[in-house]
């Protein structure tokens, strides 16, 4: 398998950890980049750079990766959520700030062309005399008054500021009990299940008339290829399983760790080493 990319130096914490995890279904699902295209339905170029930390990946992809890999979603869509804020963050930082530059360079302008004599200097113009009345006191200055819609641009960078730590400390918390919690598999059920997670087949090997059986299809020895999914593939599992070989999880789904375990167990039958279940390979299941 070849070795995974160093990710950017500047990926926001967040958004590193939503692709270490993606990139560690996808490796232990043994998917290619073809395949994994192919399952969810974006390119194989776009999950290259999803998967190097180029871009974020859309939260539709995210949940496809999930659905085929049989894990929960709703952590690694927690984890884009708060990387996708953590993007909008940042970009709307040089905005503000191209704005404030934009009013600097607006205020500091002057208000017209200046005459070279103007202002109080032109008081020595002519000569006074000793008694044409009292001599005119020159108007100070006025302090400059504050520059107009700069508080609001000051109030706009500091709750942006405010935000980016609330996520921060949202995200070490997840990060937290995420850790505690491990990757352990979570058991699917009607209540609490989203939508989009695979369901669950329980393996109940028993024997009649001859014939094993996992409870699960019927008995139904239909033919099943690659990329099949559903309760035939379960049932497959199953009996492989019976036979010594592990197909990976009990999911319903003809991956690449089923194909393998199909295509072991047809070598040591005597079968056609074709990754396919046919009625041969079923009647030796079964046998």
């Amino acid at each position: 398998m070849p070795r995974s990319k160093t990710l950017p130096a500047e990926l926001d914490p967040s958004a590193r950890q939503l692709v270490a995890r993606l990139r560690r279904l996808k490796d232990h699902s043994e998917l290619t980049m073809r395949q994994l295209a192919a399952k969810t339905g974006y390119s194989a170029k776009s999950w290259e750079r999803y998967l190097g930390g180029v871009s974020l990946p859309p939260r539709e992809a995210v949940e496809a990766l999930a659905r085929i890999t049989g894990t929960d979603p709703v952590p690694l869509l927690a984890l884009h959520e708060i990387a996708a804020d953590s993007r909008d963050g940042r970009r709307a930082r040089p905005a503000v700030q191209q704005q404030d530059e934009q009013h600097e360079r607006d205020q500091g302008q002057p208000a017209g062309p200046t005459a070279p004599h103007s202002g109080p200097t032109a008081a020595h113009s002519k000569p006074t005399s000793a008694h044409s009345g009292p001599t005119a006191v020159p108007t100070p200055p006025r302090a400059a008054e504050p520059t107009p819609g700069r508080f609001p641009h000051i109030a706009l960078t500091a709750g942006i500021a405010a935000l980016a730590v609330a996520l921060s400390a949202v995200l070490l918390l997840m990060l937290r009990l995420d850790d505690d919690a491990g990757q352990a598999a979570v058991t699917t059920s009607p209540r609490t299940t989203a939508a989009s997670s695979p369901p669950s087949y329980t393996c109940r090997i028993a024997r009649a008339d001859g014939r094993w059986s996992a409870g699960i299809n019927q008995g139904r020895d239909t033919e099943i290829v690659y990329g099949a999914t559903g309760a035939d593939v379960a049932e497959a599992q199953c009996l492989l399983r019976r036979a010594g070989i592990s197909p990976g999880g009990i999911d319903g789904m003809f991956g690449p760790l089923t194909l393998r375990a199909v295509k072991t167990f047809q070598d040591r039958a005597g079968l056609t080493v074709d990754g396919m279940l046919g009625p041969r390979s079923w009647k030796a299941l079964r046998g």
